[in-house]
């Protein structure tokens, strides 16, 4: 028997529960459909949890630092089966809290299973069959298994599996030296683990200009993180108890030896297994589902959302994937993905705040742009908090006088960026902001000053 709905939504994840209040709202019957776990990454076995981690990993480290600031803590240890509850009950309260959200919603309907195509407007869960003249697939991603040699020879984890232990690994290696692998590096050694990062690029965090990526690895190594960059060759084998990760760099051993191995190389859209064939839905050669500027496949009536459509990896471009069909659908109004000022962060400590171009992209465009770059040791804020590591650093046009781009490695740089990313968003010329008389002491207090030091880059 077929359920027809006005709406189906395949998949929980961060755009998915959102969507389908718009759409109930708006007086349409939806039909949520998801195979695992409401909530999707982000709250499962991503920014949740891990956001969780990273407190306790600063409580932690923190302690170890009183005397810094002229207290005495005797003996910090880390009881992991605690710090493990204490996620574990975030993630199942933010979880329980989007189930009861969904289950509120007049004329919502969360089903509980594997959504396949069966045609372009027709889907089959267990067996049953439903219908929608509109279908959102919001199906998010995994982590991706890498072909290194011997890899299928010992047991590995990923960030799902890592997030079960209890029990903090003696030796954790970490194949993989970007945002997420860098971030478990530091919470499993501030919480006690040895780490060594393995990157076969020749830097951490390919995608940050150099001085930001070389201030990231002085951070973690001051830390007792290990990070052997150029890793050419990796390859894993077993030595009785332990793993072996076998390299090719220029410099350091060949191997490094671990108790457990974490595999934070990517991640790959979950669209394998949903027929998409079926339906006739086109993806590209890795398997992201290809839209266009609205998010609209090339299938009239199905658009993608979030991680698998491969037009942004993080919670809030999901979401932000949300805001835009909603707004286009319900409110008629004509927003686009091109329009979206990407930023995100790397949620190490201190944390990175990024917006916009790199310096590097910024000059390969052919601009004229003009640079202003400060070390955190000048900034008052992080002066008085004892954390003085990082850096400013702002990239202009010189010509259109827009802000380009921002970075900020610091003490509060997560937040701290989002004065920036507002203005690009707003198309705010600099000087106007130079002019901005902001709160002392923060870290927001140095932008008009960065922007009063902005000068033509050597």
């Amino acid at each position: 028997m077929n359920r027809a709905f006005d709406a189906i939504v395949v998949g929980a994840g961060q755009a998915g529960p959102a969507l389908a209040h718009r759409l109930t709202t708006a007086g349409m019957t939806v039909a949520v459909i998801e195979r695992k776990l409401v909530g999707g990454t982000c709250v499962n076995t991503g920014c949740t949890p891990t956001k969780a981690l990273v407190a306790s990993a600063y409580a932690a480290h923190l302690a170890r630092r009183a005397a810094d600031y002229g207290l005495e803590v005797d003996d910090v240890r880390v009881d992991m089966k605690r710090v493990k509850a204490r996620v574990d009950t975030i993630v199942n309260n933010s979880r329980t809290n989007l189930e009861d959200w969904l289950a509120s919603m007049p004329g919502c309907t969360l089903i509980r299973g594997h959504a396949r195509f069966t045609g372009p407007n027709s889907v089959v869960v267990d067996g049953q069959e439903l219908s929608a003249e509109r279908i959102f697939i919001n199906v998010g991603g995994r982590p991706r298994h890498p072909d290194l040699p011997g890899i299928n020879d010992v047991k590995t984890l990923d960030t799902g599996s890592l997030l079960k232990l209890d029990e903090l690994p003696p030796r954790l290696l970490i194949i993989g030296g970007s945002y997420v692998g860098l971030e478990f590096a530091q919470i499993f050694r501030r919480l006690g683990s040895e780490v060594t990062v393995v990157e076969q690029l020749p830097r951490l965090v390919m995608r940050e200009d150099e001085d930001i990526s070389a201030e990231i690895r002085r951070i973690l190594e001051a830390e007792g993180i290990k990070c052997r960059v150029g890793a050419e060759c990796i390859r894993l084998a077993s030595r009785g108890n332990d793993i072996v990760v076998g390299l090719k760099c220029s410099e350091g051993p060949e191997e490094v030896i671990g108790s457990h191995v974490l595999l934070a190389v990517g991640r790959r859209p979950n669209t394998d297994d949903l027929s998409l064939d079926k339906a006739r839905v086109e993806t590209d050669e890795r398997g992201y589902i290809r839209v266009d500027d609205q998010l609209a496949t090339n299938v009239e009536g199905i658009w993608a959302l979030g991680d698998c459509n491969g037009r942004g990896a993080f919670t809030h471009t999901a979401y932000n994937d949300f805001e835009i069909v909603a707004a286009n659908l319900i409110d008629g109004e004509d927003r686009r993905v091109c329009e979206r000022v990407l930023a995100y962060a790397l949620f190490i400590d201190p944390p990175l705040g990024r917006v916009g171009m790199t310096e590097a992209e910024a000059r390969n465009s052919g601009r004229k742009i003009l640079t202003s770059r400060r070390p955190m040791s000048r900034v008052a804020r992080a002066v008085e908090k004892g954390e003085v590591q990082g850096l400013m650093k702002l990239v202009a046009d010189a010509e259109t006088k827009q802000i380009l781009g921002a970075a900020i490695l610091g003490t509060g740089g997560d937040e701290a960026i989002h004065g920036l990313v507002d203005v690009i968003n707003a198309a705010v010329p600099y000087p106007t902001l130079q002019w901005a008389v902001p709160i002392h002491p923060t870290v927001s207090e140095l932008i008009p000053t960065m922007i009063g030091n902005l000068k033509v880059p050597v």
